[in-house]
């Protein structure tokens, strides 16, 4: 449905407030273990009641460090449990979480402090716990600095207040009137800044809100339960969650669909990670598939003999299923032969219990995708913008067109300026750019955001 037939002063997404929705699953989710992380070679995980309590207890540091509604608290750390933890504390108490990269220098990271206004800055530890305390020295505004790992030594002199993640919420009771604090918020209320560059330049604040992003995940939803996947999921998360795409589709989504969340420990153990954690959903950018792609070819190249020649012709009579052509009788043999040597194994080395890969950030090779398509693997590709929440369309599960980025998703409307340029509207769009109306004006024009 998109949204110009919604009738006049209603929305697609009525109600909106993120912390609200993940709150609202802890007691049917009780002891059951909501996010996973691998430490010292085993996967530990975090049930949702923990994970509730360490967000009272994470709310309550950072009242105590003086962080008001409406206050932005930049957060910066490899994936990790405690990255939504901090996301979920942020956002109940008001605050308006600041995703930074972990790649960002010194300067990037001053950058987003000074021009946020961050009071306070979480991060994880080693080198990027020193980039982020140098670039805190620098910026006035930031008062406070949480670190996760113990292990961290500040540089000399540093200004802001120290605290440790384990010590801070060791010595701090649930925060006893979060659940007021939540209600108070309201759906057009912006609750996260990401920073993106754009087209170049600076880069701008991008202003969600709890209604922008809960309408990217309703849409989502629904994609979900057209697939038949919306229930006793569980994804393996290998994007920054500082990506606007990860954020919603691999953090918020999961926690309102009450699917598990299993943190990658890096690309370069995607391999081992997917074998290990058997994830049914998993979001990612092209390069990824593309890396899978090149490996699996590697391997295939390496046995050769009639193992190659098994494989290239379940990725050939695959694609031939695909486009629609019939396949002949020793052909159709074949198939079920090939299905059974090669794709359960292919399944296999994706863990086996994988039902969809979601692609998007960039445009997917659909050479790429049809690889992945011929032998069995569910590919959707999705198209959207950090402006946008960031998810605008996406392929619908019954008919996967993989050259293309789908139809809109619901809720969306869409229409194509005379010069070409896609124009959306709906409630997923953001509430502008902080302190840049300039640029706001220009990117939403009579309530469409043109995407340039």
């Amino acid at each position: 449905m998109t949204q110009e037939r919604w009738p006049e002063g209603t929305h697609y997404v009525e109600t909106a407030n993120l912390p609200q929705a993940f709150f609202a699953n802890v007691d049917v989710g009780g002891e059951r273990n909501l996010l996973f992380e691998k430490r010292d070679g085993n996967w530990h995980g975090h049930s949702w009641r923990a994970v509730a309590v360490d967000v009272r207890r994470l709310a309550a540091v950072l009242v105590k460090c003086g962080v008001e509604p409406g206050e932005r608290v930049l957060v910066s750390a490899e994936n990790r449990p405690e990255w939504a933890i901090a996301d979920l504390a942020v956002m109940s108490i008001g605050a308006i979480v600041v995703p930074a990269y972990t790649t960002n220098t010194e300067d990037d990271h001053h950058y987003i402090m000074d021009h946020s206004g961050a009071s306070v800055a979480i991060t994880s530890g080693g080198m990027l716990a020193s980039r982020i305390a140098l670039a805190a020295n620098r910026a006035l505004s930031l008062h406070s600095l949480i670190v996760m790992d113990d292990s961290f030594t500040a540089p000399d002199g540093l200004r802001p207040k120290l605290q440790f993640w384990g010590a801070a919420l060791a010595g701090a009771a649930p925060l006893e009137d979060l659940d007021a604090r939540i209600t108070a918020q309201q759906p057009d209320d912006v609750c996260c800044f990401i920073y993106t560059s754009g087209t170049g330049g600076r880069p701008k604040g991008v202003m969600l809100t709890h209604r922008s992003i809960q309408a990217n995940i309703k849409a989502a939803m629904e994609l979900l339960t057209e697939g038949n996947v919306l229930e006793n999921q569980r994804f393996l998360s290998l994007l920054p969650l500082s990506h606007s795409y990860e954020h919603t589709a691999g953090m918020h989504l999961p926690f309102q669909i009450m699917a598990e969340v299993w943190y990658c420990e890096s690309t370069d153990q995607i391999a081992n990670n997917l074998i290990e954690v058997s994830p049914t959903l998993m979001t990612a950018v092209p390069r990824l598939y593309e890396v899978l792609h090149d490996r699996i070819m590697r391997g295939v190249r390496a046995k050769g003999g009639m193992s190659e020649k098994l494989f290239m012709a379940a990725v050939r009579l695959g694609s031939k299923r695909l486009a629609g052509r019939h396949l002949l009788p020793h052909e159709f043999v074949l198939n079920l032969v090939v299905d059974r040597l090669v794709r359960t194994k292919v399944r296999a080395r994706l863990g086996g219990q994988l039902q969809y890969f979601i692609s998007g950030g960039a445009a997917l090779n659909p050479e790429i995708g049809n690889f992945f398509m011929a032998l069995g693997i569910n590919l959707l590709q999705g198209y959207g913008q950090t402006e946008a929440s960031p998810l605008i369309s996406a392929n619908r599960p019954g008919q996967i067109k993989i050259e293309t980025v789908g139809p809109v998703v619901a809720g969306v409307d869409l229409r194509i300026a005379d010069d070409g340029e896609i124009l959306v509207r709906g409630n997923l769009l953001m509430k502008g750019y902080w302190r840049d109306d300039a640029a706001t004006m220009a990117a939403i024009r009579n309530g469409w955001l043109h995407t340039g």
